[in-house]
């Protein structure tokens, strides 16, 4: 037989209140006498209650919940991104539920729609490029959506990142201002941000009138991708002279590579990465690199969301964080 789940009523007979003091003590404690949150919040404590808010998550109340979509639980930025997600949120008394969908567009239309049946309050969006069918079912749920670690184009309602191109761009010219002339572009799951990044690549090569030249595998970044990454590179291209991954993974895998098989960094070949990864900048040589503000942007998207949830008239559109370039000591 199924316990007897504790409910308002309980606690409000208990701390000689109303049902509905209770349920505004929940909602709005603020709203509530100092003396009486007081008994109520010792109740609470003393029997354990666990609010059950899936009630209002159905109806057209606020559910006090935002919806998360990342596009791999490997990756290392995305927790640095969440991280901020989550002090945010815990600042404003929101909860957020989390899905993944390993950067398949259909699995992403799959989750925001689940998502939305759990009437959340807003969304944050790691991609900028979804099917028509999922942009349909954001529209209509009228909820503020925010889009993360790309500031280029268009978005469905405010976007938080910094500029892809740019970045790609920036780090290219540090490459051949460092006199490498033979540097090869290592992707990876050939999505929106990659792209951009390959093509401030490609203009910054063809500004030196050199070419982009590419190893694109469209798998899921690891050390040991990047590790074959350069094997293949190597194969296909024994003059490069540098490599500039689409992230760190890929160029921690090149480094430890490089490292097995005696070749010099720099010396031989440069290796650059993007992000800035902790890991990057306490090994030995330091990894240079693109240093992206995750958290912050993290941070600011669930601010964002939780500050246009509260004044329907909020906008912020577009917020650029920017980046920096790490020069570490291997370029």
């Amino acid at each position: 037989m199924r316990s007897h789940r504790i409910s308002l009523q309980d606690i409000a007979t208990l701390a000689g209140v109303t049902r509905m003091t209770v349920s505004r003590y929940l909602r709005t404690p603020e709203r509530v006498a100092p003396e009486t949150r007081a008994k109520i919040a010792q109740i609470i404590e003393e029997i354990n209650y666990i609010p059950n808010r899936a009630p209002e998550m159905l109806l057209n109340a606020k559910s006090y919940t935002l919806g998360v979509l990342i596009p791999s639980f490997k990756n290392q930025i995305f927790a640095d991104l969440l991280s901020g997600i989550e002090a945010a949120t815990k600042e404003g008394r929101y909860q957020t539920l989390i899905a993944n969908y390993n950067y398949d567009k259909q699995a992403e239309e799959e989750q925001i729609i689940n998502l939305l049946s759990y009437n959340i309050d807003g969304i944050l969006l790691s991609e900028k490029d979804h099917t028509l069918r999922a942009v349909k079912y954001l529209r209509s749920a009228k909820i503020p959506i925010v889009e993360v670690m790309d500031t280029q184009g268009a978005c469905l309602d405010m976007q938080v990142g910094f500029n892809n191109y740019s970045a790609g761009y920036d780090m290219t010219r540090t490459l051949l201002d460092q006199g490498r002339t033979r540097i090869i572009y290592f992707g990876s799951q050939d999505d929106r941000r990659d792209e951009f990044r390959y093509r401030g690549y490609c203009q910054a090569m063809s500004e030196r009138g050199g070419e982009g030249r590419r190893i694109n595998p469209k798998a899921i970044s690891s050390q040991k991708l990047g590790a074959a990454m350069l094997t293949t590179a190597l194969e296909q291209y024994p003059d490069l002279d540098a490599v500039f991954c689409t992230n760190d993974d890929l160029a921690l895998g090149a480094l430890l590579f490089c490292q097995r098989q005696g070749i010099a960094v720099p010396g031989r070949i440069a290796i650059a990465g993007f992000h800035g990864l902790d890991i990057s900048r306490e090994m030995y040589p330091t990894m240079a690199s693109v240093i992206t503000p995750r958290y912050a942007i993290g941070y600011t998207a669930a601010e964002l969301l939780l500050k246009k949830i509260g004044d329907e008239s909020f906008t912020a559109d577009s917020v650029d964080l920017s980046y920096q370039i790490f020069m570490g000591e291997t370029i």
